[in-house]
């Protein structure tokens, strides 16, 4: 944001203000409704500037399923944030609308049906003007969501962290998988290919010509192991540079982040970021133009402790955060533009 951008450090005043999460003080943490960071549900408010919205589908996993699990399973572990985030010194809640539009049912059976019943329910969303906030399922998902996406806003930049490229052709025969999107969605012109970043890389390929493939679309790497060598803000200088003031959707695949860090996800593997480390790349975003975003492949079954979920729902927070300083800062540029 520019410095003379408005601040979100207090409550704003007036008749005006968004209808808050569950107040605290009141009421335990751990009790009442699991709507996402206890935010009203969508059905309680007149509209939404962000819609958080849960996709319980994993159809199209390689290897072990359950995301269909992980947008409750986030809500659950989103009840203890707070109003305040002190890292990017807002209320990401009580200056723009956030909602929980609940889940939209995508056919366990038949992967086609229900890329297209993703498709239709994020269009319904996105109609009504709100930036979209979705809890995964898995990362097939992201192709319905980046065709609405796209039919918004133009083709989008792409920030992608994930352990894997998910640009593979095809996973025994099938296109639609969670190893595809990014392949189709370049395919279908969804994505703006001078502005294509994946973060976290890591692991074993099938063969070197990946790699090659990967490019091709127009896709920059870095690796996890660049994020440890290089630091997060040199990182995160490269991918703003890359960026631009392009719309921007930002895709998370927890498996990004190291095992230690999150082994509740179908397809871990060795050697991620930590969670301080993805965290603060995100929060180095701020400048961004973020329209929507994911967070996708948790998987509780797997998930011991509630480590994954709880560093699900704190990423999730804080692309919220991103998403609310730019809307308040957009009303106060128009606000103050010449009559």
């Amino acid at each position: 944001m520019k410095d003379s951008a408005p601040t979100m450090t207090a409550n704003p005043p007036g008749p005006a203000r968004p209808v808050p999460p569950q107040e605290t003080e009141t009421t335990l943490h751990f009790t009442g409704p699991a709507t996402f960071g206890r935010v009203p549900r969508l059905d309680q408010v007149d509209t939404a500037d962000i819609a958080v919205v849960g996709v319980p589908f994993d159809a199209g996993v390689s290897y072990r399923p359950g995301a269909r699990f992980g947008a409750n399973a986030i809500r659950e572990a989103s009840r203890q944030l707070r109003p305040y985030n002190p890292a990017q010194d807002a209320y990401p809640f009580h200056y723009v609308q956030v909602a929980d539009a609940g889940d939209i049912t995508a056919n366990p059976h038949d992967i086609d049906q229900a890329v297209q019943s993703v498709e239709a329910g994020m269009d319904a969303l996105l109609s009504t003007g709100a930036r979209l906030m979705t809890l995964g399922g898995d990362h097939t998902i992201a192709l319905p969501i980046l065709r609405s996406v796209a039919r918004r806003h133009g083709p989008v930049a792409l920030l992608h962290f994930d352990a894997h490229l998910d640009t593979w052709d095809t996973h025994f025969g099938a296109q639609y998988t969670h190893g595809t999107p990014f392949r189709r969605a370049a395919e279908e012109g969804l994505l703006d290919t001078s502005a294509l970043s994946h973060v976290g890389t890591r692991g074993s390929l099938y063969c070197k010509e990946d790699l090659d493939e990967d490019t091709k679309l127009g896709f920059g790497i870095v690796t996890a192991a660049d994020v440890m060598r290089r630091g997060v803000d040199d990182v995160v200088r490269q991918l703003k540079e890359r960026i631009g003031t392009r719309p921007l959707y930002i895709s998370v695949d927890v498996d990004v982040l190291d095992p230690a860090h999150a082994p509740g996800t179908g397809t871990p593997e060795a050697g991620g970021l930590t969670s301080r480390e993805l965290l603060e790349i995100v929060r180095g975003l701020s400048d961004c133009h973020v329209v929507s975003a994911d967070v996708v492949e948790v998987a509780p079954a797997y998930d011991h402790a509630e480590i994954t979920c709880v560093a699900a729902s704190h990423i999730a927070y804080e692309l919220i955060t991103l998403m609310s300083r730019q809307i308040v800062f957009f009303r106060w540029v128009k606000a103050h533009e010449p009559s």
